[in-house]
């Protein structure tokens, strides 16, 4: 069984790594699904994986990086499959 979920994450997590730690942390989980800054400022994602691995990836997410200061982190219901996970362009 596979759960997507759609994060919005603000704070200090552009210009940290925080897409790039994503990333590695997604595929230490085997999650799926994708990454990108937003123009404002913000980190979009959607991740798709086993229920344990998505909630895993969520807390580790909530921290982000050493560098990073996550301030608001917003979690919803997410669409669509993936085969692998990505860093998109900023949108």
């Amino acid at each position: 069984m596979q759960t997507v979920k759609h994060l919005v994450i603000t704070g200090r997590v552009q210009g940290v790594g925080y897409r790039h730690f994503m990333s590695r942390t997604a595929h230490e989980l085997r999650v799926t699904g994708w990454v990108r800054n937003r123009h404002d400022g913000s980190v979009e994602a959607v991740i798709s994986g086993t229920p344990e691995a998505v909630h895993a990836l969520i807390e580790r997410a909530r921290r982000g990086p050493q560098s990073a200061m996550v301030a608001d982190f917003r979690v919803s219901e997410g669409h669509g499959s993936f085969e692998r996970f990505d860093m998109l362009p900023t949108e």
